[in-house]
């Protein structure tokens, strides 16, 4: 018989869970590391035109609101995250594989539909994964999301230190190498046990889009995460035409998430409302834009950076601590791929409209930025005390 030291305790069971989804975090985040700063400079090494970049950029958002759903919605009925989670890695491997041996426009273009079809389920159902993880162990959120974070830097930096090295028409196979390893840490991930009923909300299976608290979550989120549209198409392409570096520019993007990274690990300490921590997140957003749009000096533009640790970073904690005390652990895949699919709706026409401000307006493009940044706040504020008054869920941790 086995002795007691054998026997899997509760903590190392949480331990266990934890370690590998963060194992997980960190694979998938680190493709977004080597995608988001650099794949457009991959796009305009190839000959795209701006135009065509700002088109092109918009499509991981438009599929956030379009087969993001159904995908969350399917994982969600066959009970099967983990199964959908293995799934949409690998695809998204091979797809990006394939993108990389196009180089004009509409190849490149349909290509990706294809890949981020794929791709884009992925963080939600990742994320819907991992609160109902919090649900079940009883452990935050934050700590272990950060390793995601820490591959979004490593990621940034290795696309910055090669980009000088390499031929940015090779960037691609970077990004394909990272998802083939998103793909294979993912079989490490454990199968997660059904959560209980804790709720009336999840007895009733109350429609969450007629849940006004869920919807002012939803849409307050969109709202200043999408903010950071400008900064995630055209960031990298505006240091770079004022002369900065591929190494400067990764170290610009790596100081903004090491911001995120701090704030992650502090969250377990952080005693507001998550409503509050959304509205200082939106307002950090506004003040950061502004800064961005004057074309500040590198010094400037660096503190204006670490801004990201509070306008992404904070926005994130509060956003996914208000889903876990808010929508039943049965509805997560579904909350998640709502919340997804309404970011993805603006996100996409942000993303088209910026490529022609950014064209005739250049910097002035973050100026609609910290618009929308602001009303994200306003809209998050004006709905705290239905937020603080009536949580759902009891699973409520993280």
């Amino acid at each position: 018989m086995a002795g007691e030291s054998q026997i899997p305790t509760q903590a190392s069971l949480v331990r266990r869970f934890a370690l590998r989804l963060a194992l997980f975090y960190g694979a998938t985040y680190g493709v977004l590391g080597t995608h988001l700063p650099f794949f457009t400079v991959w796009l305009k090494a190839i000959g795209i035109e701006p135009g065509w970049i700002g088109i092109i950029s918009a499509v991981p958002a438009v599929t956030r609101f379009t087969t993001l759903p159904l995908v969350t919605g399917l994982a969600e009925r066959r009970r099967a995250l983990r199964g959908a989670m293995l799934l949409t890695a690998s695809a998204t491997a091979l797809c990006f594989a394939l993108v990389g041996t196009q180089q004009q426009p509409w190849p490149v273009l349909v290509l990706y539909i294809v890949t981020c079809c794929c791709w884009t389920p992925l963080t939600p159902l990742t994320d819907a994964y991992a609160l109902r993880g919090v649900a079940r162990y009883r452990f935050d959120y934050g700590p272990v999301r950060l390793w995601g974070s820490v591959a979004f830097i490593l990621g940034a930096l290795a696309c910055g230190l090669l980009i000088d090295v390499i031929a940015a028409r090779q960037l691609i196979w970077i990004i394909v190498a990272m998802a083939t390893i998103s793909a294979l840490t993912g079989l490490s991930l454990q199968p997660l046990e059904e959560v209980p009923r804790t709720s009336r909300l999840a007895e009733g299976g109350r429609p969450l889009l007629r849940d006004a608290g869920f919807l002012a979550i939803m849409f307050s989120a969109a709202l200043i995460q999408s903010s950071h549209v400008a900064y995630y198409t055209f960031a990298s392409i505006n240091w770079q035409s004022h002369g900065l570096g591929g190494l400067t520019i990764a170290g610009l993007w790596a100081l903004g998430v090491c911001a995120e990274i701090v704030v992650f690990a502090l969250s377990p300490r952080l005693s507001l409302h998550a409503s509050m921590l959304v509205v200082i997140g939106g307002l950090s957003a506004v003040l950061r834009w502004s800064i961005t749009a004057h074309d500040p000096p590198i010094a400037l533009l660096a503190i204006a950076q670490l801004g990201h640790g509070l306008s992404f970073g904070l926005t994130q904690v509060g956003v996914m601590n208000l889903m876990v005390r808010h929508v039943p652990p049965r509805q997560m895949a579904r909350g998640q791929g709502y919340y997804a699919a309404t970011g993805g709706l603006l996100s996409s026409a942000t993303s088209i409209i910026s490529g022609a401000i950014y064209a005739r307006y250049g910097e002035g493009l973050y100026y609609v930025m910290a618009s929308m940044a602001a009303a994200g706040a306003l809209l998050i504020w004006s709905a705290r005390h239905r937020l603080k008054d009536h949580p759902h869920s009891e699973a409520s941790g993280g």
